[in-house]
């Protein structure tokens, strides 16, 4: 039988992510650490083999508030109610100037996560939350909005760099400066002729562009799954192809 099991903590967390200790105002129902999600499976001689899931930070880029709702940039706030929504999770605790929902994918702990600080201080969300539930930088998982990308197109990635996009670079600051998380970039094409970018990013996509977003969500949702239960595994490879070719026509 599989158990998952969050206890109260209300002491000073400290990590090698955020070696400061941090301790956080909550009420008591919002006080809860991760501790691993253990499964017990019989082996031959009667005894149990017991397994430990490391929780994954799932984090989505974004703005809040009706201004942005909906917009290129807020694409990672999008992805992360996709999820939700597939998972069957709440978003209904704030923490650390972000919104929070915990959960499952099958056996593997999730905290789903939406800073509500603006876009160039995701950071003061993520570090702080990754030192409180004590994630690993691996587990790390940053969703958010990529003009290299082709619009509707994705791509996940075990690192790499912050791509001049500023949230991005605002949560590695937080990180101590590391660059080794997961990302899943989400492509929203360029700005067309000289349009500005700030003006491109904050406005809302055309009926088409829509569509392959929608549909690029829905395959995301699946994507971000396979790597919580598997890691960056040859199915991961196999997504990314996927994505990279699916707008191009034999």
């Amino acid at each position: 039988m599989v158990t998952a099991m969050f206890c109260a903590s209300s002491s000073p967390i400290t990590s090698p992510l955020y070696p400061k200790a941090y301790k956080f105002s909550q009420t008591k129902s919002n006080s809860k650490r991760f501790s691993s999600l253990r499964a017990s499976l019989p082996v031959s001689d009667n005894k149990l083999l017991k397994f430990e899931y490391t929780p994954w930070l799932i984090v989505g880029l974004g703005n809040p508030g009706l201004k942005y709702y909906g917009t290129r940039h807020n694409i990672g706030f999008e992805m992360i109610d996709h999820i939700a929504r597939a998972t069957d999770i709440s978003m209904n605790t704030i923490q650390s100037k972000a919104l929070v929902g915990i959960g499952s994918v099958g056996e593997v702990p999730i905290l789903l996560v939406k800073p509500q600080g603006y876009m160039n201080f995701s950071g003061e969300s993520v570090g702080p939350l990754a030192a409180y539930y004590q994630i690993p930088l691996r587990h790390i998982l940053m969703i958010y909005d990529d003009m290299g990308l082709s619009n509707g197109v994705l791509r996940l990635q075990p690192k790499g760099g912050h791509s001049q996009h500023n949230g991005l670079k605002n949560v590695t600051e937080h990180l101590n400066g590391c660059r080794g998380y997961p990302r899943l970039s989400i492509g929203i094409g360029n700005p067309p002729g000289n349009m500005d970018m700030k003006a491109f990013l904050l406005q809302k996509f055309s009926p088409l562009e829509r569509k392959q977003m929608d549909e690029g969500l829905e395959q995301g949702v699946e994507g971000v799954k396979t790597l919580v239960e598997e890691g960056f595994s040859d199915s991961i490879s196999r997504f990314n192809l996927g994505q990279k070719y699916k707008f191009h026509k034999v």
